[in-house]
């Protein structure tokens, strides 16, 4: 989580993020991070090499739900979660922005059976179109700002099967206003975009840890 972060490595987050949206490429910023932190993962805010905990706690819950199922990560950094779902029985694809975090995962699972690939969440693959039965996004869509907001909700929401489960962590604002970031909160009228685009079966969790 951000604000748990050493301030300097906050300042330097914002700093990049602010960079990359004044290039008007608002995910530029996690390959530059990837890329400079020369793998330590210290230097990677969200990085705690395992497993989110509300992920953990979904699956022990949720466990005859994997059998045979596909499943996407969305912006999966070092694969935790990915490896998480791979070995509960999920065919698992993980993708991230980064082609360093994509190489980093590679590097520490290399006989994992997930399927890392380099994707944007701006620009989804063309087969991935409700292609998953269940979909983990965590802190993905707060990561992006806010102009791009419904862009990246129709993302998420275009990959996930009829039936499908999207299992999402994120943090929320009390306020339309437009928050200062990063992370950008979602406010309740861009949750609402979810059910908007047909979702009726989805589980929201926060804060975010």
């Amino acid at each position: 989580m951000l604000e748990q972060q050493p301030e300097n490595l906050q300042f330097y987050i914002k700093q990049l993020a602010t960079e990359a949206l004044q290039k008007s490429d608002p995910s530029a910023w996690f390959e530059v991070l990837y890329a400079k932190a020369k793998g330590d993962t210290a230097q990677i805010p969200w990085a705690k090499l395992a497993p989110h905990p509300y992920l953990q706690d979904w699956l022990m819950i949720r466990q005859p739900f994997a059998s045979g199922q596909k499943a996407l990560v969305i912006g999966c950094g070092l694969g935790d979660d990915a490896e998480a779902l791979v070995n509960l029985g999920f065919e698992v694809t993980a993708f991230d922005i980064s082609p360093t975090a994509i190489a980093w995962c590679q590097e520490r699972f290399p006989n994992s059976t997930v399927n890392y690939i380099v994707a944007d969440l701006l620009a989804i693959p063309s087969q991935w179109h409700q292609a998953f039965n269940f979909v983990f996004e965590c802190r993905n869509i707060q990561a992006l700002p806010v102009n791009v907001r419904s862009w990246v909700i129709s993302s998420v929401t275009s990959v996930l099967a009829p039936g499908g489960t999207l299992l999402m962590i994120t943090r929320i604002r009390d306020t339309e206003s437009e928050p200062s970031g990063p992370p950008w909160p979602l406010s309740n009228s861009e949750l609402a975009q979810f059910k908007d685009l047909g979702l009726s079966k989805w589980v929201l969790k926060f804060p975010a840890m």
